[in-house]
C-alpha cells in the first residue's frame, strides 16, 4: 500500500537512498533538506509522487512549515523517518562546549522540532510511525566519540519513551541502530573536528582523525540495503521497535547486553539491599 513518507536529510548519504528507494516501490516521498532545488535534482528532477521541500531540523519554523507543505500537497503523512543528523567527533576536554551544543542542536533537539510538527497531524489520523535513526553509539560508548555518542544515547532514550506516550493512538515508532554504513557521515560537511587542543591527547587524536579519514568510503555496509531494510519496516503491520542494523552493530549489542547483565548481577548483593526498612524502629 502506498504512504507518504517524509524523510529528513533527503539531499546526500543515507538519506537520497530512502527517498529513492520509496520512490521506486511506489511510495508518495516528502524529500526534505536545506536546499530543496538540489535535494529534487538528485532524485531525478520534479515528479508526482515527489515533494522536495525546505527543512533545516534545527528550526521549528521550519518544521511547521514542511510539515504542512506535505500535508497540503499530499493529504497526510505516514511515516516520519528522522535521518538528518551530523558527527562531531573528538575527545570530552577538547570538543567545545559551544561544539557540544550544536551537537545537540543538531542530532536530538532537531528530530524532536521535526517530531513535534508532525505529531499532531499522525493523532489525528490515530496513524503513524515514526522512525529515528541513531547509530551504535547510541548503545555503546567508544572513544573519541563522547559527543556524538551523548546525543544519539539521549535520541535513544527519548524514542523509548516515545514509543509509551503515542502507542494508544496507533503510532508506531522504531529506534535504528546502524554499524558502519558506507554514507556521506564521514565527509566534510558531516564530520567536525575537534574544536579544542591539548598536548596529552594530541597524538591520539591526530592517530584517530587519520583513522576516520581513511574508512571513509570503506565502511562495510551498503546504504541502499539499509533503505530497502527500512522500508520493509515501515510496511509492517507490528513494526520492530527497535532496529539493529549490520553485522557490526548487532555483534556490538550483543557483547553490551551481556556486559550490562554482568554488572547487574555483580550489583546484586550491594546494590539489592538498599530498600528503606519500614519496621526500622
Amino acid at each position: 500500500m502506498s504512504k507518504v513518507i517524509f524523510v529528513t536529510g533527503a539531499g546526500r548519504g543515507l538519506g537520497t537512498d530512502i527517498a529513492r528507494e520509496a520512490l521506486a516501490t511506489g511510495h508518495q516521498v516528502v524529500a526534505t533538506g536545506r536546499r530543496p532545488e538540489e535535494v529534487e535534482k538528485t532524485l531525478g528532477g520534479p515528479q508526482d509522487n515527489l515533494l522536495a521541500t525546505k527543512l533545516d531540523i534545527t528550526s521549528p519554523e521550519d518544521a511547521q512549515a514542511a510539515a504542512q507543505a506535505a500535508v497540503d500537497r499530499f493529504g497526510r503523512i505516514d511515516v516520519l523517518i528522522n535521518n538528518a543528523g551530523n558527527l562531531f567527533t573528538g575527545y570530552f576536554e577538547e570538543i567545545s562546549p559551544a561544539q557540544m551544543r550544536q551537537q545537540f542542536e543538531t542530532n536530538l533537539f532537531g528530530p524532536m522540532n521535526v517530531t513535534r510538527a508532525i505529531l499532531p497531524l499522525m493523532r489525528r489520523q490515530r496513524a503513524g510511525h515514526i522512525i529515528t535513526i541513531t547509530s551504535t553509539v547510541g548503545l555503546v560508548g567508544m572513544e573519541f566519540t563522547s559527543a556524538y555518542a551523548v546525543s544519539k544515547f539521549a535520541e535513544e532514550g527519548w524514542m523509548e519513551s516515545l514509543h509509551y506516550d503515542v502507542e494508544p493512538y496507533n503510532i508506531h515508532t522504531t529506534v535504528v541502530e546502524p554499524g558502519y554504513f558506507r554514507t556521506e557521515l564521514l565527509v566534510d560537511g558531516s564530520t567536525t573536528w575537534p574544536e579544542l587542543s591539548i598536548d596529552d591527547y594530541a597524538p591520539r587524536t591526530a592517530l584517530r582523525i587519520e583513522g576516520m579519514k581513511s574508512m571513509n568510503g570503506r565502511q562495510p555496509g551498503d546504504p541502499a540495503k539499509l533503505a530497502r531494510a527500512l522500508l520493509t519496516i515501515a510496511d509492517q503491520d507490528k513494526p520492530l521497535q527497535r532496529f539493529v542494523a549490520g553485522a557490526d552493530a548487532i555483534e556490538a549489542a550483543q557483547t553490551k547486553a551481556k556486559e550490562l547483565l554482568a554488572q547487574a548481577e555483580a550489583s546484586r548483593e550491594l546494590g539489592g539491599s538498599l530498600a528503606y526498612n519500614d519496621t526500622q524502629a
